[in-house]
């Protein structure tokens, strides 16, 4: 017969694993009440950074990208960040670099300074956000990534959000910083957000102990997220698969480089952001 002692114990310790399992559903729980129609995205493929090809006249990020993929019908994914005179705009890195072979990060430039620099070898220039929303009017769903990793998020999303609110066009936004999806949940609830997420532990991006959160989405309690924008190489991640298959929120890919990818990827995923190839089967 099992002892008093130890048939205690087995009850705690069943008692304790259920609680943290419970714990553990609460706080990758994204919206569920109230949630956003999100059946546009799913109708659209979305071009990664435009329609581009980096060694073109249309690189990443730039206002020709933009119209190639406007005029191919695709939806667009694109990054947004603040200049240092507080103008939002269309960057992908922190640092300027890779793209623009200068020092620095966007945010230590005005627009002004930022305007100096051309895109890859193009004669592209970083596009201003108002910009590219004045060229798109509409035409095309947008999803927007809010590039930051600072804490003191309100500032750039202010200045973004101010853009978004005079924007008659469908869009939603997104953002690996959880505080960015903190800070439109509460000043501007109606906009679609999604948290952008991958397994950093993998693909070799943990600097701290935010990113063990984030990997596995233990953050969606505070910022209620409406879709989930996962790397696909990680799909199996449990967190992400919990969102899709129990709580029914919508899945976004990123990013997809090859049609056999898209393909596979179909009963993972319902919204698709591509790089590097057209994809075929239209939606």
């Amino acid at each position: 017969m099992v002892s008093g002692t130890v048939l205690y114990g087995i009850i705690i310790t069943i008692v304790v694993v259920m609680s943290l399992a419970a714990l553990y559903m609460l706080a990758i729980m994204p919206r569920v009440i109230g949630c956003p129609d999100t059946g546009l995205f799913r109708q659209v493929y979305f071009a990664h950074r435009g329609l581009h090809d980096n060694a073109s006249e249309a690189p990443e990020n730039s206002m020709a990208a933009f119209l190639k993929a406007v005029e191919a019908g695709f939806g667009m994914e694109l990054d947004v960040h603040v200049s240092k005179d507080g103008i939002p705009v269309i960057f992908h890195d922190f640092k300027l670099e890779r793209i623009c072979g200068v020092p620095g990060c966007v945010e230590d430039y005005t627009y002004e300074e930022l305007q100096q620099f051309t895109l890859c070898d193009s004669g592209e220039r970083i596009p201003s956000f108002a910009e590219l929303l004045a060229m798109v009017r509409g035409r095309v769903p947008l999803i927007v990534e809010i590039k930051s990793e600072s804490v003191k998020v309100a500032p750039s999303c202010e200045k973004i959000d101010a853009l978004l609110r005079a924007y008659r066009g469908a869009y939603c936004i997104e953002s690996f910083n959880p505080l960015v999806l903190w800070w439109f949940r509460f000043h501007h609830g109606s906009v679609v957000r999604g948290q952008l997420s991958s397994n950093f532990r993998k693909d070799g991006g943990y600097t701290h102990v935010m990113y063990f959160f984030m990997t596995h989405l233990l953050l969606n309690f505070l910022t209620k997220p409406d879709f989930i924008a996962y790397n696909h190489k990680f799909y199996k991640e449990p967190g992400r698969r919990i969102c899709k298959k129990l709580y029914r929120c919508p899945a976004a890919a990123w990013t997809i480089q090859s049609q056999k990818d898209l393909e596979a990827m179909r009963g993972d995923f319902d919204v698709f952001i591509f790089d590097s190839f057209r994809p075929v089967n239209e939606k």
